[in-house]
C-alpha cells in the first residue's frame, strides 16, 4: 500500500467519523427539542395554558375546540345537569380580562393524570384555577397530547327574582327562553348555562319598572356558581302605581252617593241629605311596594277623602253643611303583564 492510499483512507475515516459525529449531534438536538417540547408547549401545563390563552384573546371556538373542554352528556348527566343546558354564554362578547397567565405547579397524580394549577389576572384582580387533564395518546409518536378530564367549563345558575330576564357582561336573557311551552307563569324565575371559567361575569336587571343591582361574580372553579339578582320596582314603577291608585280614587269621587260603589271610602249620615254629596281626596295614599310572594304588594295605607253635603237634621229639622275630611285606607297587589303594563287589584 502506497503512501498514496493511506493518506486516502484516513481522509475518508476522518470524513466518516465526521458525519457520524454530526448525526449524534444532530440526534441529541432533536431528542432534547422533542423533549423541551413536550416539556413546555406539548405539557399538561401547555395545554391548559392553550386554553387560558384562548380566553384571554376572546377566542370561543378556539377554546371550545380544546378536547375535554364542552362536557359530554355522560359528564353532564353525573354532574346532574339537563343535557339541553344552554351554551348561550360560550361566545366570545360575555368574555373579561385574563392577563399575567402563569403556571404555578404540575402535578402527576396518577400515571397520566396531571392537576394543574394557573394563577392569572380576572379583570385586573388576582386569581387562581385548578384544571385536571389527562394524557390522550400521542402526536407524531413523540409530541405529548392532552385533553381535560374534568371539563374546565362552569354553570351559572341564575335566579331571577321578580322578574325573568337579566343583563350578563352586556348580554341580555329571559330564563324563560327555554322552558315548556306550557310551563305556568312565575313571580322569580330560574336557568342554568354552561359557562367559561376562569371569568368574571356581572350580572343585573335593568328595564322600565324594575332595577337590580349589579353584582361582579368571579368564576374560576369547574362546578356551580349560584347567582340571586333581586329585581325591585324603581321609581317609574312606584309612579306608575301612584298615578293609576289617584286616578281610581279620582273615578270614585265622581259617585255622587255617601257609599261609592267598589270604593275604599264613604261615610254614613242617619239625617237626611238634601242634595248630592260632592267628594273629593284631600290626601291621597303615598304608595310604597314590598314583595309578596306572587306580586308587589302595598300594605294598608291611609288617605284622606273630603265630603260636601247639605243634611236636614230628623230630630229638629235644622239645615246644616257636612265639610270634612273622612279617612279611609287601601292596599293593593301589583305584578307586571307580559306586555309591560300593570295589573292592580285593590284589597
Amino acid at each position: 500500500m502506497t503512501n498514496e492510499d493511506g493518506n486516502l483512507r484516513r481522509t475518508r475515516l476522518r470524513a466518516i467519523l465526521a458525519i457520524v459525529l454530526v448525526g449524534v449531534l444532530l440526534a441529541g438536538a432533536l431528542f432534547a427539542a422533542i423533549a423541551s417540547l413536550n416539556r413546555d408547549v406539548y405539557s399538561a401545563g401547555g395545554f391548559v395554558r392553550q386554553y387560558l390563552d384562548a380566553l384571554a384573546r376572546h377566542d370561543a371556538d378556539g377554546a371550545k375546540s380544546l378536547p375535554g373542554v364542552v362536557p359530554s352528556k355522560a359528564q353532564l348527566e353525573a354532574a346532574g345537569l339537563p343535557q339541553d343546558i344552554p351554551k348561550t354564554l360560550l361566545r366570545p362578547s360575555v368574555l373579561g380580562s385574563i392577563t399575567d397567565i402563569h403556571l404555578l405547579s404540575d402535578i402527576e397524580t396518577k400515571p397520566g393524570l396531571h392537576s394543574v394549577e394557573f394563577g392569572f389576572s380576572l379583570n385586573g384582580a388576582p386569581s387562581k384555577a385548578t384544571f385536571a387533564v389527562e394524557r390522550d395518546g400521542n402526536l407524531a409518536l413523540v409530541f405529548d397530547s392532552w385533553r381535560f378530564s374534568t371539563s374546565p367549563l362552569a354553570v351559572l345558575r341564575v335566579s331571577v327574582l321578580h322578574e325573568s330576564t337579566f343583563t350578563v357582561n352586556g348580554l341580555t336573557l329571559d330564563t324563560l327562553a327555554h322552558a315548556a311551552e306550557d310551563a305556568p307563569s312565575a313571580f322569580s324565575n330560574q336557568a342554568s348555562y354552561l359557562a367559561f371559567a376562569p371569568v368574571v361575569y356581572t350580572l343585573g336587571h335593568a328595564s322600565e319598572l324594575l332595577d337590580a343591582e349589579e353584582q361582579k361574580v368571579p368564576v374560576t372553579a369547574q362546578g356551580v356558581t349560584e347567582v340571586t339578582i333581586d329585581a325591585q320596582p324603581n321609581a317609574t314603577f312606584v309612579e306608575q302605581v301612584q298615578t293609576e291608585l289617584g286616578n281610581f280614587l279620582d273615578e270614585c269621587t265622581a259617585q255622587q252617593v255617601l257609599q261609592p260603589s267598589n270604593c275604599p271610602f264613604g261615610i254614613v249620615i242617619d239625617d237626611r241629605i238634601k242634595d248630592l254629596p260632592v267628594w273629593s281626596i284631600a290626601e291621597y295614599p303615598a304608595v310604597t311596594l314590598t314583595t309578596g310572594e306572587t306580586a308587589f304588594e302595598m300594605p294598608d295605607t291611609g288617605g284622606q277623602a273630603h265630603i260636601l253635603v247639605e243634611v236636614q237634621s230628623l230630630f229638629d229639622g235644622d239645615i246644616e253643611t257636612r265639610d270634612e275630611n273622612v279617612p279611609f285606607a287601601v292596599g293593593l297587589s301589583v305584578s307586571i303583564n307580559p306586555g309591560g303594563s300593570l295589573a292592580i287589584q285593590l284589597h
